[in-house]
């Protein structure tokens, strides 16, 4: 015991354990008095949060030694057990231990080191870490005749839970090595009535119609002799709910309401064995309405629709994925195939009872798989994880580094970097080269929502300092979840926007220094040297259309950079014909009327561009 305590209160929540359970008042059970010689039974139970188990051993021999193994066998279950010979009360054990912990406080001493007379105070026997690792050993010699009383618990100092298995022996020492066989002969029996039974309430509200006639709800996981109550009653509407309870394969076990005409409905079950994904199904026929449901277990008073909520949840919640990605490169952008690649990193964060595991199994804090290992330890331990499908990828993710961390409390930290290419559908080119794009990193669970649901802390998503895209700028990022009936979504929103440097000084400046030469061409009076120019000028267009087609794909819709090299086309076309029509003019003598006509040309010329130029900016970038 060499932890140290920072609060009395931490203290105090652990072992309110053992007090809120009605520690030592037992009911006992006739057991028949032991025969001589060896007598070994082998037991088997669960503590949950704040638990405990109650036995009660009828007779002890004077002289008799009780032999006494408790072994933690799933979750993170630290086992504590305890031998009383005498009744209390909760009340009087509570009294008794916070008593003793004022008093060592009070003296200064550490709580921690002062639990074993703090024990010895309330027990003739106790033990917490004597077996093997945590497992929990101790031997008693009976100084006299009579009955005692057995608890086995959580130990104080951590809030753990899990299956156990119980050895006991009378006159037995091979018990003292967890590996006793059993003989049949009964040493102690199972106190229902003074174990401590978890009560949980919980309530849920919804709405029944013709469009929704029901729901389905699964229930966690129920202990050998829980107790499971529902009660649901219309709050508005016409609403005559029915309640169907099912197991896991659909067999119904009960039912409340069924013929419909009433406007509430109760019913309750008892688990002879421990019970997992039971569902309850809430219906109406030709109703609807808003509706309460409260659920309980352990709990009859929600059958008259009592109870205030407490306790664990009654009804199988899903778990909260706690989920990022980390871009750190983008690698290229092909804009043809509609695509982008990425150097990314994906985090998820989540706790699940049904991983926990007890660290004296392996004397570790932590668990850590890599590459696969962590599917192959899932699938072999009959485990759910929140697996997901890169939604939106395209062709193989190159993984590169893939591994889990497991602490025995069920929180696992998922952590893979990969390499792959991303659909990018949402492209649109209609501004282009002065258009801003949407890319997405999709990640899509593949369970329902009644399993796992996502959700995005900010320190998991970002983007590296260097991403590598020299044509392209991020000028904004976003985390976005989303839930929805075929499972929980994630994705990294990135805005994106072109580096305009190259389509400034390599399209647009060589464009209009040839709009500028083919007007001065206008100054000139030889209308055939004009016809060669604009000729040519029609030449240089198309060599530009050619490189801006190859950047885009086929697309079905006009860019702003189609309509300039439209534009100039026709422009340059008309430019063509018009002078052709003035040096036939000049062949056919009517010089005259051809400089007439040519007055003007200087002027509208680059009119005409100017009006264009504005035509597609307000159509395409407005």
């Amino acid at each position: 015991m060499t932890q140290s305590i920072t609060r009395r209160g931490s203290l105090a929540a652990r072992v309110a354990i053992l007090l809120a359970t009605g520690l030592l008042a037992l009911v006992l059970h006739p057991i028949p008095a032991l025969a001589d010689g060896e007598a070994v039974q082998e037991l088997a139970g669960h503590i949950g949060p704040g638990g405990g188990s109650f036995y009660t051993i009828a007779h002890l021999e004077e002289g008799q030694v009780l032999y006494v193994y408790v072994q933690g066998i799933s979750g993170n279950l630290d086992p504590f057990v305890g031998l009383s010979d005498v009744r209390l009360t909760g009340e009087e054990v509570y009294t008794r231990f916070y008593a003793e912990v004022d008093r060592v406080t009070a003296e200064g001493r550490d709580p921690i080191e002062a639990l074993p007379v703090i024990y010895d105070g309330l027990f003739v026997a106790w033990d917490d870490d004597d077996g093997s690792g945590y497992d929990a050993a101790f031997h008693f010699t009976a100084p006299a005749g009579g009955e005692y009383q057995l608890l086995v618990t959580s130990t104080p100092l951590k809030e753990t839970s899990g299956d156990f298995r119980l050895l006991l022996g009378i006159d037995a020492p091979a018990v003292l090595s967890g590996a006793a066989t059993p003989t049949g002969a009964p040493v102690a029996a199972l106190d229902t009535g003074a174990s401590y039974r978890q009560v949980r309430i919980q309530e849920t509200m919804g709405t029944l119609s013709p469009e929704k006639p029901f729901v389905d709800l699964t229930l966690s996981a129920m202990r050998p002799d829980d107790t499971f109550y529902a009660f649901v009653e219309a709050t508005s509407g016409d609403l005559s709910p029915a309640l169907i309870l099912g197991d896991y394969g659909e067999k119904p076990l009960g039912s409340a309401n069924l013929s419909g005409g009433e406007t509430r409905a109760s019913l309750s079950y008892t688990f002879s064995d421990a019970g997992a994904n039971y569902r309850l199904r809430l219906q109406s026929e030709g109703t609807a309405g808003d509706y309460r449901l409260l659920l309980g277990v352990n709990a009859p008073q929600v059958l008259r629709g009592e109870g205030e909520v407490q306790g664990e949840t009654v009804l199988l919640e899903p778990i909260p994925v706690r989920i990022g990605v980390e871009l750190d490169q983008i690698t290229d952008v092909d804009q043809v195939a509609e695509k982008f690649s990425v150097v990314a990193n994906l985090n998820m964060e989540w706790q699940d009872p049904s991983l926990a595991f007890s660290p004296d199994a392996c004397q570790c804090r932590a668990k850590t798989f890599t590459g696969d290992g962590f599917a192959k330890f899932a699938e072999a331990e009959g485990v759910q994880w929140p697996q997901f499908t890169v939604f939106n990828q395209q062709g193989n993710r190159w993984t590169q580094n893939r591994n889990v961390v497991l602490w025995p409390d069920g929180r696992a930290l998922y952590y893979e970097r990969f390499t792959t290419d991303l659909q990018a559908p949402d492209f649109d080119f209609r501004q282009f080269p002065f258009d801003q794009q949407v890319l997405y990193v999709r990640i899509h669970s593949l369970f329902p929502t009644s399993f796992y649901t996502y959700t995005t802390p900010a320190e998991l998503s970002g983007l590296g300092s260097q991403l590598g895209e020299e044509e392209w700028m991020v000028i904004n990022s976003e985390a976005e979840t989303g839930l929805q009936d075929s499972g929980a979504r994630y994705a990294l929103r990135l805005e994106v926007e072109r580096h305009l440097i190259f389509y400034i000084f390599r399209i647009f400046v060589p464009i209009i220094l040839i709009i500028l030469v083919s007007w001065l061409v206008f100054f000139l009076a030889d209308y055939g040297k004009r016809v060669d120019v604009a000729g040519a000028n029609l030449l240089v267009f198309v060599a530009f259309n050619f490189t801006i087609s190859g950047e885009l794909p086929r697309l079905g819709y006009l860019t702003f950079m189609d309509a300039v090299l439209i534009g100039t086309f026709v422009v340059s076309a008309l430019v063509v014909l018009y002078n052709v029509y003035l040096k036939r003019l000049e062949i056919r003598g009517k010089k005259e009327r051809a400089e007439r006509i040519d007055r003007h040309s200087i002027r509208v010329y680059p009119l005409v561009y100017a009006l264009g130029a504005l035509v597609a900016v307000l159509f395409f970038l407005t």
